[in-house]
């Protein structure tokens, strides 16, 4: 076999922390060959970024530090090089792609120049052949217009924009390994569809090889060669792409593929994982994964499993121990559990809890001494749609295009410009903030960062607690501590809940506290602002579980805004897909998704990325990114980007087209009928 590019062997990395040495990685193997993508996925706080810090040498310090293991690029053990040795190899053998592009990039510096101090030989080269290669850069990794963007700052730029800069930055000495951790986390189905095709196409001309960092199947699905599976500072699982999604070995592995939301699933109950990463503070005996494996025996609490190496493919398991008169058959089966699915039997409402109407929401743009208005930004230009009692309509879209205001207005958080909202027959925007507070109790909200949102000096009882106070509602204090045990109940939380800050929690248990705070006045109708995109894949089949149970038990109605299709396709009854501003198409759940009908509902579609090889779709490619809404397009606000667009799209906006009775959009292609 050829010589690996990259050699890691029993790498560990620990911190030491006030309450105990944290063993972040502890004992991690792989490999990664010339021009190979390897994937190294698990879900949050199991090792995975440290490790890739390590390769570096950027473990934070004087906290963390490298105990044992070698790291071999190209059979040098670079753990070995002294710092200015390793310089050498940061940036130019070895880059990397941070997670969140806004805070890696210096916003009081240009994009040249911070792409210009990546440049190895810089210094040799002139001003004006520095400006050239940068610019070649630019142009390469597909920013239209290079030489405008080199004088621009980042935030200037959108989001997509931001991530092929640091792709750019990481490119610049053209190295032979890219680590890119979690590229596309933060970033919409289109943005991320441009991202990763953008990698491929670099990696197939440059021949450089990839550590892919993600907890994404679907992103793994599209890019991996390989995968490693990580978990709680192991390894416990490596495979090639096609054997991993065919056939997984770990149980740990099985639990992740099952936890995923799907069309198929709907009605039934996603599987989870119970429990959550173990503390990695502690020494282990046995298995990592046996508090939450279905098929754990007395040996996986008592003996670390060992490595297994099958056909090429490895796996740390006792379940695949082979001793001498043990027979396989008498370990707990291995094989993939069909997903439990139910048919959907939510029946249709007749009644209407929420009904808008022609809502705008626009904000004004003051300049000068005397705050004159110049503009506005049309933030909602125009949203009209219903939700039944006990139903879910989801709002899609890239970032940007008003979903979250949409949220807001209907809330009465931000002031309509124009339309209305009418909740139960009362029309919000008409009600004197005297009339509105009775009602508040009865809609609430669930937002996207449930750290940011819960006041880390309150205990959790008192989070929920303040909300009845302030609304009257739930009776007396004791009647409300009563109501707070009932809640956390509720979400699956302890009552001693009640007793912890909002630090001392997992994120999925910080967001299943915010749910239980929705739910503390006793609302209707909860606003979800994406509630899911934060967390990992097994944390978010619990809390999609909840919202649903809570649906089917309480009658509860939810706006549901997110990105990710695949909730939508698991969740949702109705849904909307809003474009600047707009909403450009709407329908039943599966006459939208089944049979997309605006051009850009198939590219958003199109672009999600799905873990089963016979349901890859052609990535339809949007060309630009999202127009302001300060300026929108003449016409149809999507001519620019689309590739069906003609001429008529051009000059005014189209009217509504009918394909059901629930299912329309605004698209000239369908106006004849």
């Amino acid at each position: 076999m050829a010589q690996p590019l990259l050699s890691v062997e029993g790498l560990k990395t620990w911190f030491e922390t006030e309450e105990g040495t944290v063993r972040a990685v502890d004992g991690v193997s792989f490999n990664i060959a010339r021009g190979e993508t390897m994937a190294l996925l698990g879900e949050s706080g199991c090792g995975k970024s440290i490790c890739a810090l390590s390769l570096l040498q950027l473990v934070p310090q004087p906290a963390g530090r490298i105990v044992a293991g070698e790291v071999r690029l190209n059979s040098q053990n670079v753990l070995q090089l002294p710092e200015r040795e390793m310089r050498k190899v940061r940036g130019r053998r070895i880059s990397m792609i941070f997670q969140e592009p806004q805070t890696s990039l210096n916003p009081v510096m240009t994009i040249g120049n911070q792409i210009r101090e990546a440049l190895p030989d810089a210094a040799e080269l002139s001003a004006s052949q520095v400006r050239a290669r940068t610019q070649e850069l630019l142009a390469a990794v597909g920013i239209a217009d290079p030489a405008r963007r080199y004088d621009e700052y980042p935030h200037q730029l959108s989001g997509g924009m931001k991530q092929r800069v640091m792709i750019a930055m990481a490119l610049a000495a053209k190295p032979d390994l890219l680590i890119a951790d979690e590229p596309t986390t933060a970033v919409d189905v289109t943005i991320q569809a441009q991202v990763l095709s953008l990698l491929k196409d670099l990696q197939a001309d440059t021949g450089m090889a990839i550590l892919l960092i993600t907890h994404d199947l679907g992103v793994v699905a599209t890019m991996a060669d390989r995968v490693a599976v990580m978990y709680a500072g192991h390894i416990v699982e490596s495979a090639t792409r096609k054997e991993l999604f065919s056939d997984p070995q770990h149980p740990y592995t099985r639990k992740l593929f099952r936890a995923i939301p799907s069309a198929a699933k709907r009605g039934g109950t996603l599987e989870v994982i119970p429990g959550s990463v173990p503390s990695l503070r502690q020494t282990f005996q046995g298995c990592r994964f046996v508090d939450r494996c279905e098929h754990a025996f007395d040996r996986c609490r008592q003996q670390e499993p060992s490595w297994h190496m099958r056909s090429g493919r490895g796996v740390r398991c006792h379940l695949y121990d082979v001793e001498p008169g043990t027979e396989r058959r008498e370990r707990p089966p291995v094989a993939v559990a069909a997903a439990r699915t139910a048919p959907d039997t939510r029946q249709a409402s007749t009644s209407t809890l929420l009904k808008v109407e022609d809502l705008k929401v626009y904000f004004p743009i003051y300049r000068g001494v005397f705050r004159r208005v110049v503009g506005h930004v049309k933030a909602v230009d125009g949203v009209s749609f219903e939700i039944p009692t006990g139903h879910t309509l989801a709002l899609v879209g890239e970032s940007g295009c008003g979903k979250t205001t949409v949220g807001k207005g209907i809330l009465q958080l931000v002031k309509p410009t124009a339309g209305s909202v009418t909740f139960d027959g009362k029309t919000l925007n008409a009600l004197a903030p005297a009339q509105l507070r009775p009602l508040r109790h009865r809609f609430q909200v669930v937002f996207q960062d449930p750290f940011a949102s819960l006041d880390p000096r309150m205990l959790v009882g008192d989070i929920l607690d303040e909300g009845m106070r302030a609304l009257g509602v739930g009776g007396g204090r004791h009647a409300r501590r009563q109501r707070v045990e009932e809640l956390l109940d509720q979400v699956g939380l302890p009552a001693e809940a009640q007793y912890r800050y909002p630090h001392e929690f997992s994120g999925g248990q910080r967001q299943r506290i915010s749910i239980a705070r929705a739910l503390s006045v006793e609302p209707e109708l909860i606003v979800c602002d994406e509630p899911t995109s934060a967390l990992d894949v097994s944390v978010q089949a619990q809390i999609l579980n909840l919202l649903k149970d809570l649906q089917d038990r309480l009658g509860l109605s939810y706006l549901f805004i997110t990105h990710d299709l695949s909730v939508v396709a698991y969740l949702a009854h109705e849904v909307a897909v809003m474009y600047l501003g707009r909403i450009v198409e709407s329908g039943h759940v599966s006459d939208v998704l089944d049979n997309p009908k605006h051009p850009y509902t198939r590219a958003l579609l199109s672009a999600v990325p799905s873990i089963e090889e016979k349901t890859q779709r052609r990535v339809i490619r949007l060309e630009g990114d999202i127009p302001s809404p300060i300026e929108p397009p003449r016409g149809c606000h999507f001519h620019p980007r689309c590739p069906e667009a003609m001429a008529q799209c051009r000059e005014s906006y189209p009217r509504a087209a009918h394909f059901s009775a629930s299912h329309k959009a605004c698209c000239f292609l369908y106006q004849e009928r």
